[in-house]
């Protein structure tokens, strides 16, 4: 779990920016959203080439 310690003199905005961009470079939301709902390994391996032609397209 990402951690912040507000700093002496700084402002809380700037202390949940820097929370904000903790979780995001840990891939906090992007796991949280891939465990929100369980899938079934083969529902998984059915959605594979799927995620592979997304992948090449961009």
């Amino acid at each position: 779990m990402a951690q912040v310690t507000v700093r002496e003199n700084e402002s809380l905005e700037s202390a949940l920016k820097r929370f904000k961009r903790s979780c995001a470079r840990d891939g906090v939301m992007s796991e949280l959203r891939k465990r929100e709902h369980y899938e079934k390994p083969s529902v998984k391996r059915k959605k594979l080439p799927e995620r592979r032609q997304e992948s090449f397209k961009s």
